[in-house]
């Protein structure tokens, strides 16, 4: 991998300055439904100490109608940055509703307007407001307006491959008062399908004066690297690639810091990280931690021998204990083969565990 040019790790050594809250990292985890509650990002923020947190999106409208606020929004008092990201078309009930974001706790409010699912979207939340640039630069005046900490905005480059309006849009939420701009590099017809365009989102750099934060295809240190070169971002944003790998943030924040590389996790280890996820989803949550858990130990659950079989089997856990169980024997016969990196043949589970 090649080192990041003089210029840029220079930029990149500085703090990343959001309106006046300053992070002591570069690289973001991504806000993400059923994913980013408070137990992954305590593995996240392990690895990654100094980078900003987002929790999962809430509804403003739900939270409108709502005496206490919902579960997806609480936040550790530690756990900071943290930044809780609201959806919603409505400039009033979001500017409500980012208010009660502050009270909990956020260093900054997020309004998602690039989720691209169907759900979202028919409501004129995430995505659709690339559509509708004049609500969103109301919705945005309306949130500045009422709390003290930094606005920003999650995005995409457009609807469609003949929709993008990126730039413009971009500049009408600068105008507006954001304070930093996350842009995914697809249009939502795309979903999540194809390369993500990184030259708009140079485009956008270029254009804006806020921070402009890179989002799409982020898997790898490598993949990170290139984009940082290739758009000039002031940050990255890791999504999909953190899923069942909680330690892929801080594998980059360490890379921009020090240009080199922390060590991989091992199988074992990301397998005791799996065991560790469930079971403090399992004492946060209960049993519908266990039944969330099942998505991010299939996420673990790849790239071994056994993992398959492992996969199938953990995708399918009625309680917390069959899924130790299960984690926990993979991680025996792991231990006695030895050497890890050798391993060839596909360890078998015990059926009906």
């Amino acid at each position: 991998m090649s080192a990041l040019s003089p210029a840029l790790q220079a930029r990149l050594a500085t703090p990343l300055q959001i309106g006046n809250l300053k992070v002591n990292s570069r690289v973001l985890q991504s806000p993400l439904s059923g994913v980013t509650d408070m137990v992954f990002r305590r593995l996240v923020r392990r690895y990654a100490p100094d980078s900003m947190m987002y929790t999962e999106m809430v509804n403003a409208t739900g939270l409108h109608y709502v005496r206490d606020l919902p579960k997806i929004m609480e936040v550790d008092p530690n756990e900071r940055p943290i930044s809780i990201q609201l959806f919603d078309c409505r400039p009033d009930f979001l500017a409500e509703a980012a208010q009660k974001a502050v009270a909990e706790g956020a260093d900054t409010v997020d309004i998602n307007m690039g989720c691209p699912v169907n759900k979202i979207t028919k409501n004129g939340g995430g995505s659709s407001l690339l559509r509708e640039p004049a609500t969103a630069e109301a919705i945005v005046r309306a949130v500045v307006q009422a709390v003290p900490v930094p606005v920003t905005v999650k995005t995409r480059i457009g609807w469609t491959e003949n929709e993008i309006n990126i730039l413009e849009f971009a500049q009408r939420m600068q105008d507006a008062g954001a304070q930093m701009i996350t842009v995914h590099g697809r249009t939502r017809a795309q979903g999540y399908n194809g390369p993500a365009k990184w030259e708009w989102i140079r485009q956008v750099k270029a254009a804006l004066a806020i921070p402009v934060i890179a989002n799409g295809d982020i898997f790898s240190v490598e993949a990170a690297v290139s984009c940082l070169e290739q758009t000039g971002a002031d940050g990255v944003m890791c999504s999909r690639g953190t899923m069942g790998y909680p330690f892929l943030v801080g594998e980059i924040d360490y890379f921009l810091k020090t240009g080199d590389r922390k060590p991989v996790p091992t199988v074992i280890e990301r397998l005791e990280c799996a065991r560790e996820h469930l079971q403090a989803l399992w004492e946060y949550k209960g049993d519908r931690g266990v039944r969330q858990a099942r998505k991010h130990m299939t996420w673990y659950a790849k790239g071994f021998p056994g993992a398959a079989d492992l996969r199938g089997q953990l995708c399918l856990i009625e309680n917390v204990q069959q899924g130790l169980d299960l984690i926990d024997q993979v991680i025996a016969k792991l231990l006695d083969q030895p050497e890890e990196s050798e391993l060839s043949e596909e360890i078998a589970l015990p059926a009906g565990v």
